[in-house]
């Protein structure tokens, strides 16, 4: 597999991103995509006990990943209502990208557990449906990913080129 330098991934990213709108709805899908993927790996690995990974208590108090999400769309908002990150002033592509990403990630916590705010009870591992909002949820996040993305994606693959070694690659 032939994969391109960072500095030409850098070039088609500029490139496919020029409009700051599309660029962070490109960012906030991959923010959900990657942190629902996250909270989903580390709630297995707690019930499961695998590695480091524990539930978060204060007082005896379980703390759901909702709050985290939550607090990062509070956040968010409130950072976005005093024109941080929202395209204007210093270091703004900077800021715009970084909350484009924790607006995704924090509607990914929150969304994960919709099923808490719904019943108003943890049924987080109950049976009924979880698999199939796992799919729609992922499979919605990937999609607008995607077709955010769907440009520079496309032509990122189209410069990784796979290739079969050669007998004279020493293979």
């Amino acid at each position: 597999m032939t994969v391109p330098p960072p500095s030409r991934v850098r070039q088609l990213y500029r490139w496919h991103f020029q409009d700051a709108r599309r660029e962070r709805m490109f960012l906030s899908s991959i923010g959900f995509a990657a942190s629902f993927a996250t909270a989903r790996v580390v709630t297995h690995g707690i019930r499961r006990g695998w590695g480091p990974f524990r539930n978060v208590s204060v007082g005896g108090r379980h703390i759901h990943h909702l709050v985290f999400g939550i607090g990062g769309l509070l956040g968010t908002g409130y950072l976005w209502l005093l024109q941080v990150g929202t395209g204007t002033g210093d270091g703004a592509d900077h800021l715009s990208r970084v909350t484009a990403f924790l607006y995704g990630a924090g509607s990914a916590l929150t969304l994960d557990e919709f099923a808490l705010w719904l019943n108003l009870e943890d049924v987080y591992w109950a049976a009924e449906g979880r698999e199939s909002i796992d799919a729609v949820v992922l499979f919605g996040a990937l999609l607008s990913a995607g077709f955010w993305g769907r440009p520079f994606l496309h032509e990122l693959a189209r410069e990784t080129r796979f290739r079969r070694p050669m007998e004279s690659d020493g293979a």
